[in-house]
C-alpha cells in the first residue's frame, strides 16, 4: 500500500462506506428539496395563480401574431383559437389577406386590452370568468 492510502487509512473515522452512503443520503435529500421546489414553481406557472404571466404572454402574442390566435391557446380558449386561424389562413387566402388584416387588428386589440388591465382584473376575467373576446 502506498503511504497516501495508509494516511488516509489511518486518519478516517469512519469507514469508506459509511462516508459514501452519508454523502450519497445528504445528495439525495439535496436533490428532494430541489425538485421539490422546481415542481411548486412550475405548478404556479402553468396553473390559474400565475395570471401575470399568461397576461404578459397572451399580450405579447396577441400584438405580434394576433391573426394566428395564438394567445388564445394561451388562455385555454381552443374554439376561439381555432377560428381566428382558419379566418386568417382560409378566408384570408381567398379575399387577398382581408382575413388576415381584420383578424391582426382583432389581435392588436385584444393584446392592448390585455397588457393594459390590472394583474387581478386580467384573472378575473380571462381565467376565471373565461371571457373569450375582448
Amino acid at each position: 500500500m502506498s503511504d497516501n492510502n495508509k494516511n488516509f487509512e489511518d486518519n478516517a473515522d469512519e469507514p469508506f462506506d459509511k462516508k459514501a452512503k452519508g454523502s450519497a443520503n445528504e445528495f439525495s435529500e439535496s436533490a428532494k428539496k430541489t425538485a421539490d421546489e422546481f415542481t411548486a414553481g412550475a405548478k404556479e406557472a402553468f396553473s390559474g395563480s400565475g395570471g401575470e404571466n399568461k397576461k404578459i404572454l397572451a399580450g405579447i402574442l396577441a400584438i405580434i401574431l394576433g391573426a394566428f390566435g395564438i394567445h388564445k391557446f394561451i388562455l385555454g380558449y381552443q374554439k376561439e383559437g381555432i377560428i381566428m386561424l382558419v379566418i386568417t389562413l382560409v378566408i384570408g387566402f381567398f379575399t387577398c389577406g382581408i382575413g388576415v388584416s381584420a383578424m391582426g387588428l382583432v389581435g392588436l386589440i385584444e393584446g392592448i386590452i390585455y397588457l393594459t388591465k390590472t394583474d387581478a382584473e386580467f384573472y378575473n376575467t380571462y381565467q376565471v370568468g373565461k371571457k373569450p373576446w375582448f
